[in-house]
């Protein structure tokens, strides 16, 4: 077994629980602009001051409610100024916070509401409120009802349902209750006091109640704030668009809480470029789709003017000069050719300086999390002059595990472990990880029995650590694939390779046990619509609840280049023989979960008669 660590560069000591976070940031910068709220389409700044103002009125409402110190109060909304106030607010009541994805289907909202024993809830709007109010009927603990964050949400009463309102009608509640009280129940919970349960995507089983503590996000908040303190900073904005029911998004938040970013958010991803040139953020955290469309749809623009090989060129300067950068960054300094600066210099005027303006011309660096990025689109990026940190992390780690550092990137990384944290490769070669961010067990011990060897947590992810101790990821433990003649197969490269198409949402490598390996590629559904009117090809379209073949010979043979790509990257025993293009239904949570990882198990299962077809 080998190992890498990284010290922590902070201390837990003065810090009671999460909330302290707010009070200190209040106390030193109660005027500082915390969060711009968009409202009557225009953007509001809150102070600090204001904000914790909001978050104190509206926990007083859940005390005078009836909620007590541990009670779990659910939140389910799309992310929104109001979600964050929430969070804060059950926080400073002393409660546990149970985020609920809002897109998740009624047997898993009546799930998460029974398993963690909800007693109030929070809801976005009307469909999410009678949501939670059918699940809070049926929860075995006493309700305390369901209250809405829109002003005014009529929803039909559901038998049983305690009695509900909005956010101020429990503010208005909460009026009598004193501030002694407030601040006695707000110093209740200690570092080692739950502060939320978050449930897992379930891409391999049932979801999974996650306890993170109170000292998990401590830790997790100042040491990532002190190592990341040129991007994150009171100087700096971003804009959060990712589902705040993730703990990545909700990390974010609290560190730029803490460190006086400014924060925006958005509840639709699909406005976030047209709102990017209001905004202009210094820093942003997305997942590697967004980057890949954001390049599909420079590529799309070039083509229709006719400078599709103009721009091939340029992808390829921009790839250039962010691995000459890359090398410098890590001591390997080369001098650069005439010819890549005078190519780097007029493709910037042509296409990377318009680029940087959609993003909204101010983005210093790109967080990238949640799925595997191509380093070659890393590198692109970097060209461009937006550079592209990729971490790595779960949610049992309380969001990042490891992560690239400013000045010290290195692309096809998921960089060194961060402060307070270690990093472990086991013998199997799966990543296994222990430090402040990790968790100490599931809300269920029976989902502890193989969680854990040795004091590490089992990610279930395979890796190897370079010689800067940089962590390298391989792939899923249970995506392995052993050939009828042996062989064992690690699907992500080939996977990810052919995933970089813009056509391709998900490639799904199969073979167990089979003569050889093929795969379903499952297409993106704006896009392929796109390049369908771009050849006038009609294809099937609407929901799919099964997974099924296009027989579509141009799609297939448009996509016969990636797959060739991709085999070209690997060994010859890792290639794909065949393959099938199917659409499938990528809004079905039984399929995709919330943060669009696909449940393989799912598609296996779905896809059996076309998988079958593949070895006729």
């Amino acid at each position: 077994m080998i190992e890498s660590s990284t010290p922590a560069l902070a201390s837990l000591e003065d810090y009671r629980n999460v909330t302290d976070l707010l009070t200190r940031r209040e106390e030193s910068s109660p005027d500082h602009v915390a969060f711009e709220v968009e409202r009557a389409g225009a953007w509001h700044p809150v102070t600090t001051r204001a904000f914790a103002a909001e978050a104190r009125a509206l926990a007083k409402g859940f005390i005078a409610r009836g909620i007590r110190a541990g009670d779990p109060i659910a939140i389910m909304a799309p992310t929104r100024y109001e979600w964050a106030v929430a969070d804060l607010a059950a926080w400073f009541a002393g409660a546990v916070v149970v985020p609920i994805y809002d897109t998740s289907s009624p047997s898993q909202v009546n799930a998460i509401v029974a398993d963690a024993g909800v007693r109030l809830a929070i809801a976005g709007g009307t469909a999410h409120a009678e949501l939670l109010q059918a699940a809070l009927a049926q929860s075995a603990e006493p309700a305390l009802g369901t209250w809405t964050m829109d002003a005014a949400t009529p929803h039909a009463d559901v038998p049983g349902a305690a009695a509900s309102g909005t956010l101020t009608d429990l503010v208005v509640l909460g009026a009598d209750v004193t501030d002694d009280e407030l601040e006695a129940r707000r110093a209740s919970a200690t570092q080692d006091d739950p502060a939320t349960i978050v449930y897992t995507s379930g891409t391999t089983g049932t979801p999974k109640g996650v306890v993170l503590t109170h000292r998990n996000f401590l830790g997790q908040v100042l040491n990532i704030a002190a190592a990341y303190r040129e991007i994150v900073n009171e100087n700096g904005n971003t804009v959060i668009f990712l589902p705040l029911a993730h703990v990545l998004a909700r990390g974010l938040q609290l560190i730029c809480l803490a460190s006086g970013m400014r924060i925006a958010h958005l509840s639709d991803p699909s406005t976030v470029v047209s709102t990017l040139d209001t905004l202009r953020p210094t820093f942003l955290v997305v997942v590697p789709r967004v980057l890949e469309k954001i390049q599909a749809a420079a590529a799309a623009k070039a083509s229709d003017k006719g400078l599709a090989r103009v721009w091939a060129a340029a992808v390829s300067t921009a790839t250039a000069w962010g691995r000459r950068a890359e090398r410098s960054e890590n001591g390997r300094t080369r001098a650069t050719a005439l010819g890549l600066t005078l190519r780097h210099r007029f493709f910037d005027a042509l296409f990377y300086r318009r680029l940087r303006s959609v993003m909204g011309g101010r983005v210093g660096y790109i967080l990238s999390g949640g799925a595997a990025l191509d380093p070659e689109l890393s590198l692109f990026f970097r060209g461009l002059g937006v550079p592209v940190i990729e971490g790595y992390g779960l949610t049992e780690t309380t969001a990042p595990l490891t992560g690239n550092l400013p000045g010290l990137i290195s692309s096809g990384t998921v960089g060194p472990p961060l402060p307070g944290l270690i990093v472990r490769i086991s013998d199997d070669g799966e990543v296994l990880a222990r430090g402040v961010g990790v968790f100490d067990g599931y809300r269920d011990p029976a989902h502890n029995a193989d969680a854990f060897v040795d004091g590490f947590f089992r990610t279930g992810d395979l890796g190897r650590l370079d010689d800067q101790g940089r962590l390298i990821l391989e792939g899923r433990l249970k995506d392995v694939i052993v050939t009828s003649n042996g062989k064992t197969i690690v699907p992500t490269r080939w996977e990810s390779s052919v995933e970089s198409d813009p056509l391709v949402s998900h490639a799904v490598m199969v073979g167990e046990g089979k003569p050889y390996l093929s795969a379903l590629l499952i297409l993106d559904p704006e896009q392929t619509r796109a390049w369908a009117s771009a050849e006038s090809i009609v294809l099937p379209d609407g929901p799919h609840t099964d997974i099924r073949a296009v027989a579509e010979p141009a799609l297939h043979s448009r996509l016969q280049h990636a797959v060739d790509a991709a085999n070209a990257l690997v060994a010859h025993s890792e290639q794909v023989r065949r393959f099938s293009v199917v659409l499938a239904d990528l809004d079905d949570r039984e399929l995709v979960t919330p943060t669009m990882k696909l449940k393989r198990n799912v598609v296996l299962d779905r896809a059996a008669g076309t998988v079958n077809d593949l070895y006729l």
